[in-house]
């Protein structure tokens, strides 16, 4: 941008950070979401990104089309960094969940959960499903958790 605003050039912005963008609808179901988990670009850059994507190529998703944009709703979580858990570890509202076993890998951020109503266990099950895998496949000791918390901004 030719004129950065003052938030784009807060240090905050600049410095390397890891998001998902979330669109809800006016009735709050889901449009899109797309997120990084390593933080690999500026702040700035991957919330930009990630809202266009979001918008634009969530396969879930038809593209947003410019008449729905006054409606949606933008939530953004900037991701901590994500450390192993072991599954009786694991916090419902407050952890997101990241699983890999085999080539497989799924993600859901802390908010699903709740918003689910799950348990702990249901929240496993769920990021299995969500990585294509059985949903009990976190309880084998070849699979990998790990756990992050955000900071969501709307």
């Amino acid at each position: 941008h030719p004129n950065p605003s003052r938030l784009e050039r807060a240090p905050f912005a600049r410095a390397p950070g890891a998001v998902f963008v979330t669109l809800r609808n006016p009735d709050e179901s889901l449009r899109g979401c797309i997120g990084e988990l390593a933080a690999h670009r500026a702040l700035i850059d991957s919330v930009r990104g990630c809202a266009a994507g979001a918008a634009l190529r969530d396969p879930r998703f038809s593209p947003v089309r410019p008449d729905e944009i006054a409606g949606l709703h933008i939530g953004i979580s900037v991701l901590m960094p994500s450390t192993p858990s072991d599954p009786a570890s694991v916090e419902v509202g407050r952890h997101g969940v990241i699983i890999e076993h085999g080539e497989h890998r799924g993600v859901l951020l802390p908010e699903v959960a709740v918003d689910q109503g799950w348990t702990r266990e249901e929240l496993l099950a769920g990021v299995c499903r969500k990585a294509g895998l059985p949903l009990d496949a976190w309880r084998d000791p070849e699979a990998q958790i790990r756990v992050f918390e955000t900071r969501k901004y709307e």
